[in-house]
């Protein structure tokens, strides 16, 4: 079971025309509209400065796969001074009543050009030696944000611990018996007090959307073309249970896509897991960017019974790739937990 390429990739590049955007235009959350039939994706983006600021853009669709680009402005970006003053990135967009909560990865100091290996990597700030690692690491955390028509925003706060490099944090859409749930996978959670040997997918339950306990351990390496894992789109209820595509390093660095079912009542327990790959970094778009080698998707959306995965190509392109979910969701079935 394999996701089909749209051959009009990458669907979104860099846009010259924007400054925001005219380096970076990739990892997309996404949802669809059922009132109008419309898909939107609000992806990151970056222009040509050395500090690397990423941005949101937002886009629109009437099919799914051709998209138009909505402002001259991104939608949402870095704050002037708090946690997440540095970068915005990775957004995973779910709604729950007439609020889309969004939750995204930020730096309290922008990243640099990280491909470059050179002078214009980040470089932090000189501060007190008792000054925790955190502030000159850079770490990632994750935020929360929260909006009705993706013009005004409310950031909520952090939703992860500063001391921790924690992303790929998704929400579940609804509460479950009464409980917020939120996966995560946090770099430094390793070794034999965590019980994994790579950083790995968690799990967390809450009374309160933005206060989180550490939680347990969801999923982690089990097959050979994983080595780190972590979640990558907002799981969505199916009748066979929460469906979500994950994403695993291998051996060889590269980026690929696998899929897994959890309980209905109970999402911390693994039904069904793809044992092996379902996407992997082959186009030119995937394979030669700023991160390479790399198929990263923040959103789905299901039209009919067709599941569109929204991605990024190596750190720079978006592209699409699509399936039956009724096929899907049968080939799942038939796999171990």
């Amino acid at each position: 079971m394999k996701l089909n390429r749209f051959k009009g990739n990458p669907i979104l590049s860099p846009n010259p025309g924007n400054d925001w955007e005219s380096l970076v235009a990739t990892n997309p959350g996404a949802w669809y509209d059922d009132n109008t039939g419309e898909v939107y994706l609000l992806y990151r983006t970056a222009g040509n400065d050395d500090e690397h600021r990423t941005y949101f853009g937002l886009a629109k669709s009437k099919d799914g796969y051709h998209f138009d680009r909505l402002f001259p402005d991104p939608v949402f970006g870095p704050s002037k001074d708090g946690f997440d003053a540095g970068c915005v990135e990775d957004p995973r967009v779910i709604k729950m009543g007439d609020w889309f909560f969004i939750t995204y990865a930020s730096r309290p100091y922008p990243p640099g050009k990280y491909w470059l290996y050179d002078k214009r990597e980040y470089k932090s700030p000189v501060f007190p030696g008792e000054f925790p690692s955190v502030f000159r690491n850079n770490h990632t955390v994750t935020g929360l944000a929260m909006t009705k028509d993706f013009k005004t925003f409310i950031r909520a706060g952090r939703l992860t611990n500063a001391s921790v490099d924690n992303r790929d944090v998704i929400l579940f859409p609804e509460k479950i018996n009464g409980k917020y749930f939120m996966l995560h996978r946090p770099m430094d959670w390793v070794g034999k007090e965590y019980g994994t040997e790579f950083p790995a997918m968690w799990i967390s339950s809450s009374d309160d959307i933005l206060c989180f306990p550490d939680g347990k351990i969801l999923a982690k390496a089990k097959y050979p073309w994983e080595k780190k894992i972590g979640g990558n789109t907002p799981p969505i209820r199916t009748e066979a249970g929460w469906l979500t595509i994950y994403h695993a390093v291998g051996p060889d660095g590269f980026y690929r896509l696998g899929a897994m079912l959890l309980d209905l009542n109970d999402p911390s327990v693994v039904l069904h897991r793809t044992p092996d790959w379902i996407l992997q970094p082959e186009e030119d778009y995937e394979l030669n960017g700023f991160y390479k080698g790399v198929v990263f998707p923040c959103g789905k959306v299901v039209i009919n019974d067709t599941l569109f995965v929204y991605y990024g190509g190596a750190d720079k392109y978006v592209g699409v790739a699509t399936c039956s979910l009724t096929e899907l969701l049968d080939h799942l079935a038939k796999c171990p937990a």
